[in-house]
C-alpha cells in the first residue's frame, strides 16, 4: 500500500504502468493492450475542467488515496452512490469486490440507512443510488429501504443483485417494484453454465433467465453485468449481447467489467490475466459480426477516460443496431467535470429504467410526422447501451484516475469513498478502507 511515483510507458502498441520501489525494484502492469485494429491509447481522451466536491467530509492530511471521504483534492462530483446494506450472500464467488459472506456482521438498520441517504443529500445529492452488498435481496425489508429512499427524493434506485431471489420469489419482486425500484444491475457472466461454475461455483443460467422473466413481468429495467475473465468468458461477449437484445425493452444494456484483482494475491497478476478496454471493444466488434463497430464507442464524460467506454444504440425493426452516441466533450471542447457527472447521472436514470408502457400507439395516422413519431417511440422503447468499466487494483491504481472517480461507496461511518479505493486490498487481502 505504499504510494510510488509511476509513469505510463508505450511499448509498441501496448501501454504499461511502470513503477520504481526502493525495496522491490522496478515492476510494471499492463494498462492498454493494443493492436493494429485497436483504438489508439493516445487518442482515447476526454479532457475535463475539475469540479471539487460541494462538501468535503475529510481533510487532506496524508494525500490521495489515504484521505478519501471525499476530500478537497477530489476532481469530480458523485454520479452514483453505493449503499452496502448487507454483508450476507447466497453465493461464494471466485471474484467478489465485497469479500461477501466471509464475516458474520449484522445488517445496518433502517435508521442507519436513513442516515446514509441524508448524508448523500448533504454532499450535494440526490444522486443515483445503487443498493448493494453482499446480496441485498437477502433483506426481507428491501422494499422498505427502497420506499425510504424514494420518500427522501431519490428518484433512481437500482438493485445490484445476483438475481437468485428475484427468480425464486416473484412476490418479492412485485413488492420492490411497488416500493419504487427503478432498475436492476444483474450479475450476468454469460450464456453457458460452465462460466457460472467457474466464476460463481454453480450453474446459474436458468435462474438468471427466470430473474429476467420476473423483470419483464413487472416492467423493471435491467442492465446485464458480466465480469470478464480471460480464459473463462471473453469468448461469450457476443452471445451475451445477443441475449440482451432478445430481452429488449426490459434489458436496457450490457455493462462489462474486466476482472480486477482484489483479495489475497501474493504475486502480481500476469498480463494475460487481464483484459483491457481496447480488447473488450475489439471483441464486441468481432463477435457481433459487423452489427457493432468499434467507432461507435467513446470515452466517458463523467469518470476518467481511461476508466471506461460507452456506446448508445437503437435497435431498429429490421435488426440494425443504429449508433447514436453523442460526441460531447470531443473535438476540442472541454467540459466541466460536474457537467459530465450530471449528464451521466441523467442518462442512467432515463435509459437504464424500463420505458413506461403507453396505452396509445404513436404514428398510427400515416404520413411523415407519423414516421417521425414512430422513430421517437423506437428511441424510447428500444434504446440499448453497451458500456464497460475497468476498475483498478493495487497493481494498476492510478491516482489521477482515482481523483476523477464519480462512482462512490458510502462507508459505514458516512464517508464517500471512490469505488476502487474502497475495495482496494494489498497482496495479503488487507483492505485500505473496507
Amino acid at each position: 500500500m505504499k504510494r510510488l511515483p509511476a509513469r505510463r510507458e508505450l511499448k509498441g502498441r501496448d501501454v504499461f504502468l511502470v513503477k520504481e520501489c526502493s525495496e522491490h525494484g522496478s515492476f510494471e502492469t499492463i494498462l492498454w493492450k493494443g493492436s493494429p485494429e485497436s483504438i489508439d491509447y493516445q487518442g482515447w481522451a476526454r479532457p475535463k475542467i475539475p469540479s471539487r466536491p460541494k462538501l468535503s467530509f475529510t481533510e487532506v492530511q496524508r494525500g490521495c488515496p489515504f484521505d478519501c471521504g471525499l476530500c478537497s483534492e477530489h476532481r469530480q462530483h458523485s454520479c452514483t452512490v453505493l449503499l452496502e446494506i448487507t454483508k450476507r450472500c447466497n453465493l461464494g464467488c471466485a471474484f467478489c469486490f465485497a469479500d461477501a459472506g466471509t464475516k458474520k456482521l449484522p445488517d445496518p438498520d433502517l435508521e442507519v440507512i436513513k442516515g446514509w441517504f441524508e448524508r448523500v443529500l448533504l454532499a450535494g445529492g440526490p444522486y443515483n443510488i445503487q443498493l448493494s452488498g453482499g446480496e441485498p435481496s437477502l433483506r426481507d425489508d428491501l422494499p422498505e429501504i427502497i420506499k425510504l429512499g424514494k420518500s427522501l427524493g431519490f428518484n433512481f434506485i437500482q438493485l445490484n443483485t445476483n438475481g437468485i431471489r428475484l427468480a425464486e420469489d416473484p412476490d418479492f419482486v412485485k413488492k420492490c417494484k411497488i416500493a419504487g425500484l427503478t432498475s436492476i444491475f444483474l450479475q450476468f457472466d454469460g450464456t453457458e453454465d460452465d462460466i457460472y461454475k467457474s466464476l460463481r461455483g454453480r450453474p446459474l443460467l436458468n435462474l438468471k433467465k427466470k430473474a429476467l422473466e420476473r423483470c419483464v413481468e413487472y416492467n423493471i429495467g435491467v442492465v446485464l453485468v458480466p465480469t470478464l475473465v480471460p480464459g473463462v468468458n471473453v469468448h461469450n461477449i457476443g452471445a451475451i449481447i445477443d441475449l440482451a437484445l432478445n430481452y429488449l425493452p426490459t434489458v436496457r444494456g450490457v455493462h462489462f467489467q474486466p476482472v480486477s484483482y482484489f483479495g489475497r494475491y501474493p504475486e502480481p497478476p500476469a498480463d494475460n490475466d487481464r483484459i483491457t478496454i481496447p480488447e473488450v471493444i475489439r471483441e464486441i466488434e468481432v463477435q457481433s459480426k459487423g452489427l457493432i463497430n468499434k467507432e461507435s464507442f467513446k470515452p466517458p464524460g463523467c469518470e476518467n477516460a481511461l476508466c471506461s467506454f460507452h456506446g448508445n444504440f437503437i435497435l431498429m425493426p429490421e435488426g440494425e443496431l443504429r449508433p447514436w452516441t453523442k460526441h460531447e466533450g470531443c473535438c476540442g471542447k472541454v467540459e466541466k467535470a460536474e457537467e459530465g457527472a450530471a449528464k451521466a447521472r441523467n442518462f442512467v436514470a432515463k435509459y437504464w429504467s424500463a420505458p413506461e408502457k403507453l396505452g396509445v400507439s404513436l404514428g398510427a395516422g400515416g404520413g411523415a410526422f407519423s414516421l417521425w413519431d414512430s422513430f421517437i417511440e423506437r428511441t424510447r422503447t428500444h434504446s440499448f447501451s453497451i458500456s464497460g468499466m475497468a476498475f483498478q487494483d493495487a497493481w494498476n491504481l492510478d491516482i489521477e484516475r482515482l481523483k476523477d472517480c464519480c462512482i462512490h461507496v458510502m462507508s459505514p461511518e458516512g464517508g464517500l469513498i471512490p469505488f476502487c479505493a474502497y475495495n482496494l486490498t494489498n497482496s495479503k487481502g488487507q483492505p485500505l478502507y473496507r
